[in-house]
């Protein structure tokens, strides 16, 4: 991808299977569910927002009937009256000279926002999370693959040297030994299929479906996830990063609300009216001289609200500081977990090469330990400590490799690439 330019997940992880997990976690998980919901929720909350910006207008047709006793009458008999009426009307608009009432809109707008941006921000953790997940599961399989090979080799040499020492050619020592790794073996073994398990159980929380009929996927060291996206200069992080971006929303609200605030020490004026007809008699509404209409201006200036005023002023301005503050932790995290990750891919680039060189050495001092021993110039503990380390090293390269991918993979999200 061109320098600054945000890269999708379907193109920079290479593994299908990857992939296809990742999409199904994009559909399927509940959280993500949960926020893309508070989106919508957001967005109708500032759509009721800006909709008092505008006056409301209604459609009324009436029609009312009463008696009136004869002893209540002006005219000593009993009175049947009736009235009838239609009209449009303007609902208590409230004129919005000092801006609170757009003040309250561009605060919910800047609240959507950060909604949408924190939603985005979640994307971009479950990709990541779900690239972790998958990458540990491959670990924990490779390692146990690892391990019982390591196991089936120890029980043979278990059973051999029991066979060398019932035949004289080896001593207890050398069989107890023998015993010892095998049992070591085992209990590694043990271990990653625990591991396994957890991690594959881990993997289907986050996808949130049951996933069936995958495409093959890629040992970890046929990954090839790239490892060459740079750091963007910091305006460019800024931009792009979803939680800075959210951040900075949320201080635009806060703002927005200071000036809500200050409006509300400032008078209200109202305007309330209506146009229409009115008759005794239904047939009579659209006749010549049925018009009727009625404007009621208000105003109202708060005087004594005991501080109410003053004190949710006071409340909004806090809020602010507090936004101010959220929003410079925001953009000093973004750049620490940019800079800490650049430093994990280059140094875990430079490991992985170390011990594939040191894996390489103790295949070939393995393999020098084990013909020694079978010509007899050698001892079996220094065959044995020999697998034994190769072993270690083996499951250390496995370590590694997904410790890098899995560094490369959280580069991205901190990078800000596009979730696709």
């Amino acid at each position: 991808a061109a320098p600054g330019k945000p890269v999708d997940w379907a193109s920079f992880f290479p593994d299908e299977r990857l992939r296809a997990l990742i999409k199904l976690a994009l559909e399927h998980n509940r959280d993500l569910r949960i926020a893309t919901a508070r989106v919508a929720e957001a967005q109708a909350l500032y759509g009721i927002q800006r909709a008092d910006r505008l006056p409301t207008v209604n459609v009324g047709a009436s029609l009312a009937r009463s008696r009136t006793p004869a002893d209540l009458s002006s005219t000593g008999a009993a009175v049947i009256g009736q009235r009838a009426d239609v009209n449009v009307g303007l609902s208590s608009f409230e004129l919005d000279f000092w801006g609170r009432v757009a003040s309250l809109s561009e605060a919910a707008k800047a609240s959507y926002l950060a909604t949408e941006q924190a939603e985005r921000a979640f994307r971009l953790t479950l990709v990541s999370s779900v690239a972790d997940a998958y990458l540990s599961l491959n670990e924990a399989q490779e390692r146990l693959v690892l391990a019982q090979s390591a196991l089936e080799t120890r029980a043979q040499t278990r059973e051999l040297v029991d066979r060398r020492r019932q035949a004289g050619l080896a001593g207890d020592l050398d069989y107890l030994q023998a015993d010892a790794a095998f049992e070591g073996a085992r209990a590694e073994v043990s271990a990653l299929l625990r591991q396994q398990s957890a991690a594959r159980n881990y993997l289907r929380a986050l996808v949130g479906a049951e996933p069936k009929d995958l495409p093959a996927g890629k040992t970890l060291a046929e990954q090839g996830i790239t490892l060459e996206q740079q750091a963007d200069v910091p305006s460019q992080v800024l931009v792009r990063r979803p939680d800075v971006l959210a951040a900075e929303q949320r201080l635009l609200a806060a703002n927005a609300n200071i000036g809500a605030a200050r409006a509300a020490f400032f008078p209200r004026i109202a305007l309330t009216a209506s146009a229409g007809t009115a008759s005794r008699e239904i047939d009579g509404l659209f006749k010549s001289g049925s018009d009727a209409w009625s404007f009621t201006p208000s105003i109202s200036l708060p005087i004594f609200d005991y501080g109410r005023n003053s004190a949710n002023l006071d409340l909004v301005t806090v809020r602010k500081n507090i936004a101010v503050a959220d929003y410079e932790r925001t953009v000093q995290q973004a750049f620490r977990e940019v800079a800490d990750l650049l430093v994990a891919r280059d140094q875990l680039a430079e490991q992985l090469k170390a011990v594939e060189a040191q894996e390489r050495s103790q295949q070939r001092a393995a393999d020098i330990a084990q013909a020694r021993y079978r010509q007899g110039v050698g001892s079996f503990l220094e065959g044995l400590d020999a697998q034994r380390q190769l072993v270690t090293v083996q499951q250390s390269l496995i370590q590694v490799r997904r410790a890098m991918w899995s560094a490369a993979a959280q580069l991205y999200k901190a990078l800000g690439g596009e979730e696709g």
